[in-house]
């Protein structure tokens, strides 16, 4: 038997060699496959803009005769892609750690010049008379505007975290951004992703709308062609219950927000999913010209929903007048499904038939619906996975008819490509409720929530982990109950998933995770240590810390009593994590009640179990802060 020792000389072995060269680059894509990511329609509707991540280019495709009519190079992994009114430039965000924008004149389909943008790029949003680009730095938590008649930054604005989806209303006055997780302590009454409303004028944010509780993997947001209402899709995670059972969303449900775009407040979130049917994984937010319809793609489930905006917001309205005498405030009720402890509890957000009958719920004919593009009465999807596009017919008299366009040729799965579609797949999910990455968004990362996934007891919630390197760090799990990670990914499809698969499947997320990669932190100065950082790797090894956080992945694999154990778990082991990537992984500790590293070894270390704080000067902490989130 391999004995530990070795298991973590090999590892690390390993990890060293991709972290060294990976250290000033994005991770390098599969060039085998396309995976469309983004969409966007010149206005007359002849040509539909289609960004391929992997294959890092830009399709042009004719919407009359469904071909791609060219292709555009572009320098790195595109993310976003906005067009100006008249069709004649086209910007492409590119998410690299210095991200950029491409500038593609459409007449000649060239790259005319770049523009530079902050790390990891996306969802870039033109001021409806084209003079302001905005551009999510999503890894930067930041907004930037542009001057698109001098190419050059104006402002930059902070933002919740990650921000990962933009519009703007149809007067350009408010901004709405979508930030992708929560950023608080995962162990507080109400844990939940934020929507920013930006006054264009003067790039302060207004104020920052909460979701209602449980709301994470905020992945799209849409204004209205009024301007009345912007829509908002996301998971809502029942966070605050055991994980016994998956019936009628015990777990995870998948929920449209509405926001009153004039009063800038919440109206009201509704569910996606139906009775015994989840909608797993909400993506992309459009509406059609007319504003009469919203649609919603399904990243799990590979649906789209065609909602009757009118026939919702009115039974919004009925449902309230008929059940003010039904909401209540009762201990407990704010963090189950609660907008504000101090307020009334709607109930909408539990109603699981409230879309009957208003919503059209279509399956499409590719695997891993994200990007929508509206034209006229057809729906264009682009499918992830399968590197194609279903348009759909949502005319009144169209059945919602289907059809599948391939946007290139057939290309073999490999076992890491497979094993990261069925890690975002619902299928493996007892009534497609969720997918792992429900749990695990944005490349098997974390939801920033507390989970209390019963196997280390019940009543004692953890917080999720990124499963980057969970197959180089053994054991698995915050408290190391399984023993490697090839058991706990069978151990969530048995018990998280509810689900009997063949074991080809399970083998085939082994392949995925595994060939997960890290992207360089944003506290890095060029690729490398800045000079607080330098300093703080000299106080990690005078706090003791690298006794424990020791070798390239900063872990020895080992538990220890940090002292940080309470309630049931007062006196626990826990696992030793690695720290690289730690500077995405917030909030921090086994129940994620330090929001911030800084948090963590000050507030939460009162008697130095993890890293010889207390004496430490309010300079050294900051050093040391500077060092841990740069790895």
């Amino acid at each position: 038997m391999t004995s530990r020792k070795e298991i973590r000389l090999v590892s690390c072995g390993v990890v060293l060699a991709v972290i060294s060269c990976l250290a000033t680059d994005w991770p390098a894509a599969a060039q085998d496959y396309l995976s469309p990511t983004a969409l966007v329609a010149e206005p007359q509707g002849r040509r539909l803009y289609i960004a391929e991540a992997t294959a890092k280019q830009v399709d042009v495709f004719d919407t009359e005769t469904a071909k791609v009519t060219a292709t555009i190079s572009i320098p790195a992994e595109p993310t976003g892609l906005a067009l100006t009114t008249d069709g004649a430039f086209l910007y492409v965000t590119c998410a690299e750690p210095q991200g950029s924008i491409s500038v593609i004149e459409t007449d000649t389909n060239r790259i005319i010049r770049r523009i530079r943008a902050g790390y990891g790029a996306r969802a870039p949003v033109l001021s409806p008379d084209g003079k302001m680009l905005y551009v999510c730095n999503r890894f930067d938590n930041s907004v930037s505007v542009i001057d698109t008649r001098t190419n050059e930054h104006t402002t930059r604005t902070s933002v919740p975290r990650e921000p990962f989806a933009a519009d703007i209303t149809p007067d350009g006055k408010w901004l709405y951004i979508a930030n992708l997780l929560p950023d608080g302590p995962a162990d507080a009454n109400h844990v939940a992703s934020k929507v920013s409303v930006i006054d264009t004028q003067t790039m302060g944010v207004d104020r920052p709308i909460s979701l209602p509780n449980g709301s994470t993997d905020v992945h799209g947001v849409a204004a209205s062609p009024d301007g009345k209402y912007v829509y908002v899709s996301h998971v809502l995670g029942r966070y605050t219950v055991p994980t016994t059972q998956l019936e009628r969303g015990w777990m995870n449900t998948n929920a449209l927000s509405i926001i009153d775009a004039t009063g800038r407040k919440l109206i009201n979130t509704v569910l996606l999913d139906d009775v015994d049917s989840g909608a797993a994984n909400p993506w992309s937010v459009c509406c059609t010209p007319d504003g009469s319809h919203v649609c919603v793609t399904h990243a799990g489930t590979h649906e789209l929903s065609v909602i009757d905006v009118a026939a919702m917001l009115g039974k919004i309205s009925s449902y309230e007048a008929d059940n003010k005498s039904a909401q209540y405030q009762t201990p407990g009720a704010d963090q189950a499904q609660g907008y504000d402890p101090a307020s009334s509890v709607s109930q909408i957000p539990n109603e699981l038939s409230f879309l009957y009958g208003i919503r059209q719920r279509i399956k499409l004919r590719g695997n891993g619906a994200r990007a929508l593009a509206i034209i006229g009465q057809k729906a264009y999807v682009a499918e992830y996975f399968t590197d194609s596009l279903t348009v759909v017919d949502i005319g009144k008299e169209s059945r919602f008819r289907t059809s599948l366009i391939a946007l290139g040729p057939k290309t073999r799965m490999t076992e890491k490509r497979r094993g990261e579609m069925l890690f975002n797949d619902a299928i493996l999910c007892f009534q497609g409720w969720q997918s792992c990455a429900s749990c695990h968004p944005s490349g098997a990362r974390a939801d920033a929530l507390n989970w209390d996934l019963l196997n280390d007891g019940i009543g004692n919630p953890k917080n999720t982990k990124s499963l980057l390197f969970s197959h180089e760090t053994p054991p698995a799990m915050i408290t190391g109950v399984r023993e490697n990670a090839e058991l706990a990914v069978r151990a969530g499809i048995t018990h998280i998933q509810f689900a009997v698969r063949p074991e080809d499947e399970a083998a085939a997320i082994d392949e995925y995770l595994k060939s997960l990669k890290p992207v360089p932190s944003p506290y890095l100065v060029k690729g490398k240590l800045s000079k607080s950082a330098r300093r703080g790797q000299e106080v990690f090894d005078k706090a003791g810390c690298a006794s424990c956080h020791s070798g390239p992945l900063h872990t020895d694999l080992q538990k220890y009593d940090v002292g940080a154990g309470k309630g049931l778990d007062e006196g626990r082991h826990f696992d030793t994590p690695t720290l690289i990537e730690v500077w995405r992984t917030a909030p921090y500790l086994y129940d994620g009640r330090a929001t911030t590293i800084e948090e963590m070894l000050t507030t939460y270390n009162p008697d130095d179990k993890h890293g010889h704080t207390s004496s430490l000067t309010t300079r050294q902490i900051k050093d040391l802060v500077r060092f841990v989130l740069s790895q």
